[in-house]
């Protein structure tokens, strides 16, 4: 395979010659298999005639390829099936004979009525690896409800441990619940490629949405639900009382972590206030927890006093965790970002130049790259139904058909 933009060999990533068919759609799912793409896998995604609802979300300069899709979609190819229809299913039906992966996150109901539940999958490809990014666990009374990030959200605590000082509950601004979901539907994948490669044996792997979720949130908030019979709450109490914050300095915002005793100590005689470190004894961490909130409002009202620059200066001389606030806008301009490459300016075929981050786990020897730009709606589906051997000239669903809708 070439490099998408240069046309140089790339080096083939870790999960080269690994095939998957990718019927994902929207976030959960297109960010799980862009994982296994990005590290060689060649994913195969398979949209029905109206695509994948995610081209139409986000900034776009032409239809059906949003800022969203192109970001979710890379290193992919496209291939439209109507699988209501019996040769879009027929097709797929010879497709899963050559994968090793197939991942979806229907509704399991609504898989099985198309015909392509486990069971019936097993039966074409018994070694295939068969993952559904499902909502709630099947064995739940939840097991056929929809659900979407807002709704986990909510339903696994994370709305109510983020809205703590609010008069109201709210969503984390970002689609944490799929995105979360969706590194964990990859891991699971690279799991079961694991045991196949040892054991031989495909199998059904499901990761339900609500319960990883859940499990995520109460990691460090389990509190007194680990001991049975506690009567301390659930929650991580220096996260639930708040206290740490971003300050105001004289021109901008900093993110400000003294961790340490030593660090506290450092940061208030370096700035001129030995009066707060006699005042308190920050020799002590759990002193130092007791009064977190007071402390933090000191610093509230001495870093206005200097510039950012001025205070990261001090910051890093004194070994204390400090940035500087950034916008989203702003990431393309920070530093270590810049210094490490994660945004690449990149020449897609119908979008012309965009900008692109690039695979962030870096293999020695089996790099992960972007090999091909996020495809058109079914620009590879004659492509690869003949690279399987696939002819159906009565096809229903044809790329030319697609690109003159």
């Amino acid at each position: 395979m070439n490099n998408a933009n240069t046309g140089e060999p790339t080096a083939a990533g870790p999960l080269d010659g690994i095939r998957v068919l990718d019927l994902t759609s929207v976030v959960l799912g297109p960010l799980a298999t862009q994982v296994l793409a990005d590290f060689g896998a060649d994913v195969i995604k398979i949209e029905g005639p109206e695509g994948d609802l995610m081209r139409a979300n986000g900034v776009s300069l032409h239809p059906g390829m949003s800022s969203i899709f192109l970001a979710l979609n890379r290193n992919k190819r496209s291939v439209v099936l109507d699988l209501k229809a019996e040769e879009g299913a027929a097709a797929l039906r010879y497709l899963l004979k050559t994968a090793d992966v197939l991942v979806h996150n229907m509704r399991v109901a609504a898989i099985d009525r198309l015909g392509f539940g486990y069971e019936a999958v097993k039966a074409i490809n018994p070694r295939i690896v068969y993952v559904a990014a499902t909502g709630f666990q099947q064995s739940g009374p939840d097991r056929d409800k929809p659900a979407f990030d807002d709704i986990i959200q909510a339903a696994c605590g994370l709305a109510s441990i983020a809205s703590v000082g609010r008069d109201a509950p709210g969503y984390v601004p970002s689609l944490i619940a799929d995105k979360t979901t969706g590194l964990v539907v990859s891991n699971a994948v690279m799991a079961a490629l694991v045991h196949r490669e040892r054991n031989g044996d495909g199998q059904y792997v499901e990761v339900p949405m609500l319960e990883t979720m859940a499990a995520f949130t109460l990691a460090e908030h389990m509190g007194g639900l680990t001991f049975p019979g506690s009567t301390v709450q659930a929650g991580y109490a220096r996260l639930m009382n708040g206290g740490r914050q971003a300050a105001r300095t004289s021109d901008g915002w900093i993110g400000f972590l003294p961790y340490t005793p030593k660090h506290w100590q450092a940061f208030f005689s370096a700035a001129g206030h030995e009066e707060i470190c006699r005042r308190y004894d920050l020799s002590d961490r759990h002193q130092l927890n007791k009064n977190i909130k007071s402390l933090y409002r000191h610093l509230g009202e001495i870093m206005p006093s200097r510039s950012t620059d001025e205070w990261l200066a001090l910051c890093e001389q004194l070994d204390i965790p400090a940035t500087r606030i950034y916008s989203l806008d702003e990431l393309p301009r920070h530093p270590q970002l810049m210094a490490s490459g994660l945004f690449e300016q990149r020449e897609h075929p119908t979008e012309g130049p965009i900008n692109e981050l690039r695979p962030t786990t870096l293999f020695q020897g089996t790099p992960a790259s972007i090999r091909r730009p996020a495809p058109t709606l079914g620009q590879h589906t004659d492509e690869v139904l003949k690279e399987a051997g696939y002819k159906a000239p009565d096809l229903a669903i044809r790329a030319d058909a697609i690109s003159s809708n």
